[in-house]
């Protein structure tokens, strides 16, 4: 198996469902912990050592619940920020679902620009602890949604997992009537609830966006700016499969810092997620 690549890879570009990319670029961060460049090359070299066991000497996928299922998937490798636009073109112009791992957040924003670009403006789900929603200041992590206020449907777009807002950000989520959910919100109505909410409010021609500090530290501590009280994996991930199953045009997940990890489980966790995404797409 070639070890530069994730497990769930099976395929060529041309013959492939699903296109995985890193993204390795923490420029637009001013996080305190740095290390998120390094996470698309660890998050393949966990998904190796973690989600692959050997048996009588032959190397098997250590599969989801469900299988891999049919999806046939292809690692690109790495591409630099600036490329994002051109190689996103190539990917969305073959009908292929493309999976971006960061990197820091900022790299979202010529996802969304280059998403926006092919299928005019998106419904998108953002997976977050904070709202990304800074405007006094711009081009960086924490004004994603600022920066894509042209290339979004804020009436069908929403946030998961918000707990750490700036005032401004909260004036700007009331100002433009953006949809949040927070942990508590979750542990109120029910991870089901919750999940209809968004399969409710979403449109055709979602993205999501995970930043891997919606989770509560216990399950993800290996983030660029960790918060406690949030929300749970398995509801996460609940959530993130309902969307694929109905239907997503791409998925990146962000913010995964391999130096600030315990023992690797915040990078075994996103291989983990990048597996349950693949079981759960339809082809």
């Amino acid at each position: 198996m070639n070890k530069k690549q994730i497990c769930w890879a099976n395929s060529s570009f041309e013959d492939s469902d699903i296109v995985i990319l890193g993204i390795p670029d923490e420029s637009g961060s001013h996080a305190i912990f740095s290390g998120t460049s390094s996470a698309p090359d660890h998050v393949r070299k966990i998904s190796n050592s973690s989600d692959v066991y050997v048996e009588k000497k032959l190397a098997c996928l250590a599969q989801p619940p469900m299988g891999v299922g049919n999806a046939k998937v292809h690692d690109y490798g790495n591409i630099k920020k600036p490329q994002i636009e051109s190689t996103f073109e190539k990917i969305l112009s073959s009908k292929k679902l493309p999976v971006a791992i960061g990197g820091d957040h900022s790299n979202t924003t010529p996802l969304i620009k280059a998403m926006a670009k092919k299928y005019g403006k998106i419904s998108l789900v953002y997976f977050d602890a904070h709202p990304d929603f800074v405007s006094h200041t711009r081009n960086y992590y924490g004004s994603v949604i600022t920066d894509c206020l042209d290339y979004i449907d804020m009436g069908s777009s929403i946030q998961i997992g918000i707990r750490s807002p700036e005032q401004e950000e909260l004036d700007n989520i009331k100002k433009y009537k953006l949809n949040v959910i927070t942990p508590s919100d979750i542990i109120e109505s029910g991870i089901k609830s919750v999940s209809k909410i968004i399969l409710d409010t979403i449109k055709e021609n979602t993205y999501v966006s995970f930043d891997m500090d919606c989770l509560d530290p216990a399950f993800a501590p290996g983030v660029s700016v960790p918060v406690p009280l949030g929300v749970n994996s398995i509801d996460a991930m609940y959530c993130v499969k309902n969307l694929v199953q109905r239907g997503i045009i791409g998925f990146d997940l962000m913010e995964i810092c391999p130096p600030h990890d315990l023992n690797n489980i915040t990078s075994h966790l996103a291989s983990r997620m990048i597996g349950e995404i693949i079981s759960s797409c339809k082809v």
